[in-house]
């Protein structure tokens, strides 16, 4: 078996997914607020 090298595995692909992914959960978030603004806004 190889021997583990710490720090040399490309990771740009992982690094992207996650950026996505928070990115998503971010605008998520923001619509859910926006949503139950707009919902307590019209039921007042």
């Amino acid at each position: 078996m190889a021997e583990h090298k710490h720090g040399e595995m490309d990771i740009t692909v992982q690094e992207k997914t996650f950026a996505t992914f928070m990115k998503m959960v971010s605008w998520g978030a923001a619509i859910a607020v926006f949503l139950l603004i707009f919902i307590y806004i019209v039921n007042g």
